[in-house]
């Protein structure tokens, strides 16, 4: 039984801690291997369980770490990503009982066939192995993370940020309970004692071969320091500068619903809309409205010169507008000539995260689907759809932007790699 957490602050303890982790959850994996999917669910639910029955203790914690982001005055919009309720809290635990309820991908059969020499491979899914998972504010990852590596039968070690780090252990310590009670190592699902930054330089050399995989979730100053600093494979997303192009027959009614649920659903999620792109053939019925209603949810507005004509509450857009991910009521918002100018915009100014056209033209909207080198794109739906639990996937660690491996939502299947299986009758190559 790993002993109960106890904070580490000095470098030379950290990397001691740190170390006799990464081998813990090497050494997890091995009952991880041999536990079924049986087993495996029974924690997912107990797990579940556990986070509705500490739901006081990590309220209790999350006034802690809400109180001292006050004093450090924190955005609204970090303190709405800090922040848990009893719905909150709810959604988590249900994330979790969705993620038990999902197909094991361990020892799917993705493909087989049979070669010319009698030969019989099959392509196996299999855990990729350690996952460390390094993200900030939002303390729901630690029971999105833990729930979906555990369904796919990888171990993970869980590095909060230090904004959250009452709510992270309250969370955590549900965890273990969940683990204890289906008999599954605890060393499965780790988290880092510690709000030194020490720990992610740490992480981000793989603990001398014991994670295979970093995801980070946060900001752009985290994630740009992972990928530059990791020595080992990183799932992430720098940005996520998304946009909603508002195109040639487009309804306006429907473009009002996805525009505002874009923005301003939650401001604060990688998947609300920071652009608004609106063609010009629709502009003087639709780019009126859509602006009023922005600026009258509260949302301000910081249009080209095609924009600020239509109300004068409009800033004017600078350059760096075009590119930047508020996370904030603040949206950008340009005129333009068309589908090709809306993908050109998209290209240079985006994150290849998730963008979306509002149109009935179904020409046009395929030419975008086909065009845009999103992670996601969507025809006629909010941005705010960026979420694995949406997708169908139970929860999600993150969304991924790269092109190897996982892309888009990062749920259980893409926490698995493969294996070939091959079954002979006694052959030998000549």
């Amino acid at each position: 039984m790993i002993a109960p957490l106890k904070s580490v602050e000095s470098p030379d303890d950290l990397a001691t801690t740190l170390g006799a982790m990464g081998r813990g959850a090497r050494q997890a994996l091995h009952t991880l291997a041999l536990a079924t999917s049986a087993q495996k669910n029974a924690v997912l639910f107990g797990m579940a369980n556990e986070l509705r029955a500490a739901s006081a203790a990590i309220l209790i914690a999350n006034a802690e770490d809400l109180a001292e982001a006050r004093h450090s005055r924190a955005t609204p919009a970090f303190l709405d990503r800090l922040a848990l309720d009893e719905r909150r809290i709810a959604a988590m635990a249900d994330g979790v009982e969705a993620v038990a309820g999902l197909p094991d991908p361990i020892g799917t059969v993705i493909n087989a066939w049979t070669r010319p020499n009698g030969l019989r491979i099959e392509r196996v899914r299999v855990p990729l192995g350690v996952i460390g998972v390094i993200y900030e504010s939002r303390p729901n990852v630690t029971a999105d993370a833990a729930a979906l590596c555990l369904k796919a039968g990888n171990a993970v070690i869980l590095r909060g940020g230090s904004e959250s780090f009452s709510s992270t252990r309250a969370i955590h310590a549900a965890i273990l309970k969940a683990l204890r009670a289906g008999g599954l190592a605890e060393a499965a699902i780790q988290l880092v004692p510690t709000r030194s930054r020490d720990a992610v330089g740490l992480m981000l050399t793989g603990l001398g071969g014991s994670i295979d995989v970093i995801v980070p979730r946060g900001g752009k100053g985290l994630v740009g320091r992972v990928q530059a600093e990791a020595r080992i494979p990183v799932f992430a997303h720098l940005e996520g500068v998304c946009h909603v192009y508002v195109a040639a027959g487009a309804n306006l009614d429907m473009a009002r619903q996805i525009v505002l649920n874009a923005k301003m659903r939650r401001t604060g999620v990688c998947g609300a809309a920071e652009t608004l792109l609106v063609d010009r053939c629709v502009a003087a019925a639709q780019l009126g409205p859509l602006v009023t209603m922005l600026i009258e949810a509260g949302c301000e507005v910081r249009g080209d010169d095609a924009t600020q004509q239509v109300d004068p509450r409009v800033k004017a857009a600078s350059e760096d507008d075009w590119s930047a991910e508020y996370l904030d009521a603040v949206i950008a918002v340009k005129v333009i000539e068309g589908v090709e100018e809306a993908i050109s915009h998209i290209e240079r100014y985006g994150s290849h995260h998730t963008d979306a056209i509002v149109t009935n033209d179904n020409a046009i909207a395929e030419k975008f689907l086909t065009e845009i080198d999103s992670a996601i794109v969507l025809h006629n739906a909010s941005t705010q759809f960026a979420d694995g639990g949406e997708f169908g996937f139970g929860a999600e660690i993150g969304i991924a932007t790269g092109r190897l491996h996982a892309r888009g939502p990062v749920g259980v299947e893409q926490l698995t790699s493969f294996k070939y299986r091959v079954r002979g009758s006694g052959q030998t190559r000549p």
